[in-house]
């Protein structure tokens, strides 16, 4: 009988051996799920916020942001909900070349016109609509002038929306934008390049064809001009969604923020909502050759060598690159101007040599806005120094490019041997 007792405790001893060993196997995976199941659950930044939501509300934790047990919990509500909260993706064969973290807003990832323009379309439309300015299914028109991304945002969302879109732009720009805009089902007129003095400037002239259509009593509907340079609503939706999500991504850890302008919403929305928040940000405006805006920033005039009598070439901007660059002050860019700290002058050649590097390191097929971004983004980087992380925007595919840009680009492959040095060193021809 004495025995038993000693067979109890070795049975128990051996017991929990075995307990201890299994409950070390399985916990990790406990503790996995554990933590998925609180980044779910817990409370962010909600860059879904609808379009006009103040900075407070913006920040405040928001108890219908919590994962559902429905399954259907994540289903978006027509082809606007696929609208913002586009990743962070680090590039990483920059982030290793550099001893620098580059990160980049896969903008062209937003599901209706695949450009941060979505963003700007759909705030334009909401606003619109709140004033009673649009009506679904009315026949009215909304009538831009654009180089193409915010026209394929506009004519992709106006067809979700009930609405049709009339494009006026000009006709140097990439064939397949406005082959794009017309499988959209979008109005597209192409006038040639001219100055914004010239009534016929495809701004001027969608303005012009907008009060045309509401002054005609045999037009259904009405005509309204988007007027995405001047309208606060571009700048507003950057503040209202890109800028939160920034934050939020980087979780506030961020040295400089890169980015290119053609209206200049995107960079002063940014710029307007984080400066507050991270004071000790540097924003750079990224810059292509023959456009003002470098020397607005530097040195608060609107001249470039190109813009001299007798010397302006074929367009306004005399350069390849499409969607930034201008020889003009909006309303958009002034908004956010003075929260703007340097700019970067980017040349044709250098921006054609990174979208070749970043196809062949990383397999990103990036248009040409996108490319001068991430040669500013580099620079930056050199300048800041190793360890520093800074943020860019991918505007759009290259697939957008193609007979421009691209073609100039050529093939790919044979440039190994390319370093960012040599990228850098590419002057204007």
């Amino acid at each position: 009988m004495e025995s038993r007792p000693r067979l109890y405790l070795a049975t128990a001893f051996i017991l929990g051996i075995a307990l201890t060993l299994g409950y070390k196997d399985v916990y990790p995976d406990l503790e996995r799920r554990f933590r998925q199941q609180r980044r779910r659950t817990s409370t962010h930044v909600d860059s879904r916020a609808p379009f006009g939501t103040s900075q407070e509300g913006i920040l405040k934790n928001h108890s219908h942001n919590s994962v559902s047990e429905s399954p259907e919990a994540d289903i978006r509500d027509g082809i606007e909900g696929c609208i913002g909260n586009t990743p962070l993706l680090r590039i990483k064969s920059l982030s290793e070349a550099t001893g620098c973290e580059i990160l980049a807003k896969a903008e062209f990832l937003n599901g209706a016109g695949n450009s941060p323009k979505d963003r700007v379309a759909l705030n334009i439309i909401q606003t619109a609509e709140q004033e009673g300015l649009l009506t679904p299914h009315s026949g009215d028109m909304i009538y831009e002038g654009t180089v193409g991304s915010t026209g394929i945002s506009l004519a992709a969302i106006c067809r979700a929306r009930g609405y049709l879109a009339h494009i006026c732009m000009p006709d140097d720009q990439a064939a397949e934008k406005s082959d794009l805009l017309l499988k959209l089902g979008a109005e597209v007129e192409r006038v040639r390049p001219a100055p914004i003095v010239d009534q016929n400037q495809f701004v001027n002239l969608a303005r012009k064809r907008a009060a045309e259509h509401t002054a005609d009593p045999n037009r259904r509907g009405r005509g309204i001009f988007a007027d995405q340079f001047e309208t606060e609503a571009n700048w507003q939706a950057h503040f209202s969604t890109t800028g939160p999500e920034i934050l939020n991504q980087t979780g506030g850890r961020l040295d400089a923020f890169v980015a290119g302008a053609g209206t200049g919403g995107t960079i002063s929305g940014v710029a307007l909502f984080l400066k507050p928040r991270l004071p000790e940000l540097k924003v750079v405006l990224a810059d292509p050759q023959g456009s003002g805006l470098y020397n607005r920033v530097k040195f608060g005039v609107m001249f470039d060598p190109k813009e001299r009598e007798g010397t302006r070439r074929r367009h306004q901007v005399d350069t390849i690159v499409e969607g930034i660059g201008i020889n003009r002050v909006t309303n958009n860019f002034e908004t956010g101007r003075e929260l703007v700290d340097d700019s970067v002058r980017v040349t044709d050649q250098q921006a054609i040599a990174m979208a070749r590097w970043l196809v062949e390191k990383d397999g990103i097929f990036i248009g040409s806005s996108s490319a001068v971004n991430c040669v500013a983004a580099i620079k930056v980087a050199q300048q800041l120094g190793p360890g520093h992380r800074i943020v860019t925007i991918l505007c759009d595919s290259g697939s957008r490019h193609l007979s421009k840009f691209w073609a100039r680009a050529g093939a790919i492959g044979g440039t190994d041997d390319v370093s960012l040095d040599d990228i850098l060193n590419l002057k204007q021809e």
